[in-house]
C-alpha cells in the first residue's frame, strides 16, 4: 500500500521516459535488422524489458553502455527459441511478437502473466492466420498462451482491420518483412504511427494515405537497416503531469521533449478545449508542455481522438475536477486493457466524489468543480499502470490517497512516484 499526501504546491520540470510504443519497435526492428544498432532515451519499464529479452531468445545480442542500449541482429536470420516467450503484462510485447514469429519457421510458445492471458489475441490471429502462419489460444478469443506455427513462406494480404488497431495492424506489417508480395493494411480510423515511420527510417519500403478519418498503409518485404534511434518522452506518460499541473490549486510544471505526432497528443486537444493552461513549445526532442493551475469545463471526448485509449483514465480525473457532466464516447476498447479501464475509469471517478454513469460504450463524469472537492480515497489498482498514476495525481492535487498495486507502475514507468515527489 503506497500513501500519495495532498501537495502545498507543485513547481518544475520532469523528462518522462522514453515512448513506451517507439520503445518496444526501436528494439524490435534492431534485432531484426543485420548489423549493430544503438537507441538512445529507451524507455526502462518492464514491457519493454519483456520485447527485449524475447529478441535476444531469437538471436539477437544486446549490451548497455551508459544510457546507450546495443542491439546486434544476427547476420544468418533468426532462430525459434525452445524456451517460451515470456511477454509479461505487455500487449505491445505479445502481438507485435505474434507478428515477427509468424514468419519465423518453427514453433513459438508466447505467454504472460495472469492479467495478459485475460486479453483476446484473436484480432492478431485472424490475419497472421491468413497469411499462412498458424496462432492458436485459449477459447474463441483465443487468449495467451498463444501457440504459434511461423512460416517462411507467408504470402502478403489486403486486410481490413475490424477495429482500428495500431498493434494489429503492427504485427500484420512485422510479419509482413518476409512475406511473398506486398502487405496492405486499412484502417477505419487512423492509429499512432510508430511502426510506419520507424519502419521507413529504417530502410523498408513502406506507402501511407490518409483515407477519409481512416488510412492505408502498403508495405513491401525487405530486411530493415541498423541505425542509430532516438527515441522522445512517451506522450500518454506526459499526460498525468500534465493533468497533475491543470487540476492542482498551485502549480506550473514543465514536461519536456514530448513526442508530438498527432495521433500520440490528442490529449492535448481535449484539456485545451477543457480550458486549460497548456501551452506547447517546440524542444530539443519533440515539445515541451508546461501545464499551470486551470478551472475546467465538462466537454466529450470521442475515442477518435485519443486512438489508443490510453489517457482516458486520467482524462477521467481531469473530467472529475471539472464544471459539468463530461461524456467519454465509444470507449468500449478500455474493457479489453491491462484490467477493465472502461469499469477502473468510473469506480475512481466516484471514489473522488463523483456521480458517475454509463451507457453502452459510453460513460459520463459529473465534475465536482475543483480537485480540492476531491474526497481522500483508498484503491485497488488491479496490476493497472495507469490506474495507479490517475489515482496518485488525485491524491496529489486532491485530499491525498492510499494505493494497493502501485508496484504495477514498473511495467511502464519505474521511477514515476519518485518524479512525482521531485515537483513539491
Amino acid at each position: 500500500m503506497r500513501r500519495v499526501e495532498p501537495y502545498a504546491n507543485l513547481a518544475g520540470s520532469v523528462r518522462v521516459p522514453g515512448d513506451k510504443s517507439a520503445s518496444h519497435r526501436a528494439v524490435m526492428l534492431s534485432a531484426l535488422a543485420s548489423g549493430t544498432s544503438t537507441i538512445e532515451g529507451l524507455s526502462p519499464g518492464l514491457d519493454v524489458v519483456a520485447s527485449s529479452h524475447i529478441m535476444i531468445q531469437l538471436g539477437a545480442t544486446r549490451h548497455d553502455d551508459g544510457t546507450t542500449v546495443i542491439i546486434t541482429g544476427p547476420a544468418q536470420g533468426h532462430r525459434a527459441s525452445h524456451q517460451p516467450l515470456r511477454c509479461a503484462n505487455s500487449g505491445t510485447t505479445i502481438r507485435l511478437v505474434s507478428g515477427i514469429g509468424s514468419s519465423l519457421e518453427g514453433h513459438h510458445r508466447l505467454v504472460g502473466d495472469s492479467s495478459l492471458s485475460r486479453r483476446p489475441m484473436d484480432r492478431v490471429a485472424v490475419p497472421l492466420g491468413l497469411m499462412g502462419s498458424k496462432v492458436t489460444g485459449e477459447g474463441i478469443r483465443v487468449t495467451p498462451p498463444l501457440d504459434i506455427v511461423g512460416s517462411s513462406h507467408l504470402n502478403g494480404i489486403d486486410y481490413h482491420v475490424p477495429t482500428s488497431s495500431a498493434q494489429v495492424k503492427s504485427a500484420i506489417l512485422l510479419a509482413g518483412l518476409h512475406a511473398t508480395g506486398a502487405s496492405t493494411v486499412h484502417e477505419a480510423l487512423r492509429t499512432r504511427t510508430t511502426t510506419e515511420d520507424m519502419l521507413r527510417l529504417a530502410g523498408v519500403t513502406i506507402q501511407s494515405e490518409d483515407v477519409d478519418v481512416g488510412r492505408r498503409v502498403t508495405l513491401s518485404p525487405g530486411r530493415p537497416s541498423a541505425r542509430a534511434w532516438t527515441v522522445p518522452a512517451d506522450p500518454s506518460q506526459a499526460a498525468f503531469f500534465c493533468v497533475l499541473g491543470l487540476l492542482h490549486s498551485h502549480a506550473d510544471v514543465e514536461v519536456v521533449d514530448v513526442e508530438n505526432s498527432p495521433e500520440r497528443i490528442g490529449f492535448v486537444h481535449v484539456l485545451e478545449r477543457m480550458g486549460a493552461d497548456l501551452v506547447q513549445r517546440p524542444g530539443a526532442s519533440g515539445v515541451t508542455l508546461r501545464a499551470r493551475s486551470s478551472s475546467l469545463q465538462a466537454t466529450e471526448i470521442h475515442a477518435g481522438e485519443i486512438p489508443s485509449v490510453d489517457e482516458a483514465p486520467i482524462l477521467t480525473v481531469a473530467a472529475a475536477a471539472a464544471q459539468g457532466v463530461s461524456a467519454f464516447r465509444d470507449m468500449g476498447e478500455l474493457r479489453l486493457k491491462e484490467s477493465d479501464r472502461f469499469e477502473g475509469s468510473m469506480a475512481l471517478a466516484r471514489l473522488l466524489g463523483c456521480n458517475v454513469w454509463s451507457e453502452g460504450d459510453d460513460f459520463f463524469v459529473e465534475g465536482l468543480g475543483s480537485a480540492a472537492a476531491f474526497l481522500p480515497f483508498a484503491i485497488h489498482a488491479s496490476l493497472d499502470h495507469r490506474i495507479v498514476m490517475s489515482s496518485a495525481v488525485a491524491g496529489a492535487a486532491g485530499q491525498g490517497c492510499d494505493i494497493d498495486g502501485s508496484d504495477t507502475v514498473s511495467s511502464s514507468y519505474p521511477g514515476f512516484f519518485d518524479d512525482l515527489a521531485s515537483l513539491r
